[in-house]
């Protein structure tokens, strides 16, 4: 049995139609019909999968992440209360997944790292293009420079889409704490990139 710690004390959070639909397949695959967890599995693969690659940037380690982490929660499924949205408890197994790996690795690299070049104007002259591929690389080095919590906060804010509070839940760090993990990263960011505001027309 996993240990529970790993899954996090559910919080309350608004629900759409799309997770009252989870929390039925939920009861219904804890009612006996198991072969409902593919819908599961089908609707959140692709996530959970990003989050292996931001992890372990290896398509094959991050396949072999993805299927651990939904028999982790297949394990577990009767300790999901429908208290939070289902993807928020899957992705909490899913980072401490990761993260217990990665401190044994010591190899995170954000997701980010090779996003960040399309915050610049991509017009493809010379001059753009090098200077495109210039800011790229010191966004990359900057991120680089950030704390691993700094990181995996950038990443589910912008790139999962996850709220403070959800973080919250995912990460287990106070929402204040997410607030200013984030800012202070968009400061370190925008400063790096600061040489190239206005260069690229």
């Amino acid at each position: 049995m996993e240990d529970k710690s790993q899954l996090g004390e559910e919080k309350p959070l608004p629900r759409g139609e799309s997770d009252s639909n989870e929390l039925l397949i939920v009861s219904q695959i804890l009612s006996g019909q198991k072969d409902l967890f593919r819908l599961l599995v089908r609707q959140h693969e692709k996530p959970v999968y990003g989050m292996g690659l931001s992890f372990f940037r290896n398509p094959e380690d991050a396949n072999d992440f993805t299927q651990e982490v939904f028999l982790k929660a297949y394990k577990n499924l009767s300790s999901f209360e429908g208290r939070s949205r289902f993807s928020t408890w899957l992705y909490k197994i899913a980072y401490n997944t990761a993260l217990n790996e990665v401190n044994r690795r010591k190899e995170f690299k954000s997701l980010a790292e090779e996003d960040w070049g399309k915050l610049v104007n991509n017009t493809e002259t010379p001059e753009n293009l090098a200077l495109r591929n210039a800011a790229s690389c010191a966004v990359r080095e900057a991120i680089k420079e950030l704390p691993e919590r700094f990181r995996i906060c950038v990443d589910l804010f912008y790139f999962y889409d996850r709220s403070y509070q959800e973080i919250e839940v995912i990460t287990g760090m106070p929402v204040n704490t997410i607030k200013s993990h984030i800012f202070r990263s968009k400061v370190l960011l925008r400063e790096k990139l600061e040489v190239f505001k206005g260069d690229v027309k």
